[in-house]
This record gives C-alpha cells, sequence and structure tokens, in this order.
C-alpha cells in the first residue's frame, strides 16, 4: 500500500520559515508528479507547487518568490521550503502524487500550517 507520510507543521510568526516534507513509501517515485496543496478553513482545496516527473516546476502566484518545492528521487522525498509567511498561507497542507496517464493520484494525510500575526 502506497504511503505518504507528512511532517514539518506547525505555528511560526509571520515572517517566520518552515519547511513541509513527504516521504514516500512504495510507490515508483520518479514517475509521479509530485505536488503540494493547501486547503484553508471554509476554502476548496488549492495547489501551492508542483514539480513534475519531468521537471517543471510551477507555483501558484501567491507563493512565487516565497516557496520552492524540491524533489529527491534517490530519498523519495518531497520537501516544500516556505519563506516570508503570511497569516494567509495558514491551512492544512497536503503531499500529491499523481500520474495523469495511469490515472492515479495518491495523498497525504495533511499537516497544519499556522501563521499567526
Amino acid at each position: 500500500q502506497v504511503q505518504l507520510v507528512e511532517s514539518g507543521g506547525g505555528l511560526v510568526q509571520a515572517g517566520g520559515s518552515l519547511i513541509l516534507s513527504c516521504a514516500a513509501s512504495r510507490i515508483l517515485f520518479s514517475i509521479f508528479d509530485w505536488g503540494r496543496y493547501r486547503q484553508a478553513p471554509g476554502k476548496q482545496r488549492e495547489l501551492v507547487a508542483r514539480f513534475s516527473s519531468g521537471g517543471s516546476i510551477n507555483y501558484a502566484d501567491s507563493v512565487k518568490g516565497r516557496i520552492t518545492i524540491s524533489r529527491d528521487n534517490t530519498k523519495n522525498t518531497v520537501s516544500l521550503q516556505m519563506n516570508s509567511l503570511r497569516p494567509e498561507d495558514t491551512a492544512v497542507y497536503y503531499c500529491n502524487a499523481e500520474h495523469r496517464i495511469r490515472d492515479v493520484t495518491y495523498w497525504g494525510q495533511g499537516t497544519q500550517v499556522t501563521v499567526s500575526s
């Protein structure tokens, strides 16, 4: 059974930094697109960043310049470096693995990020 285990969330003051990690197991890591999504209370889940299997990276406009996604195909991990955090970044952050051709998607359990003003 595929497992995506997330870590690194927490409470931080505005302007602070956090690193979110997602460790994957029982999955052919390198062939998947890896993304980080977030869902704030009362809002829809939205894409924060995606790192495709081909190496392309996309960011939501709201996080460009502040957040960096990286992936390590040898360690089966995806990381999200978040800097200059704002209260509006407060949300549950989810790790996502997607293989569009095979139509397969996996989600992590989510990790809470709270940014205080």
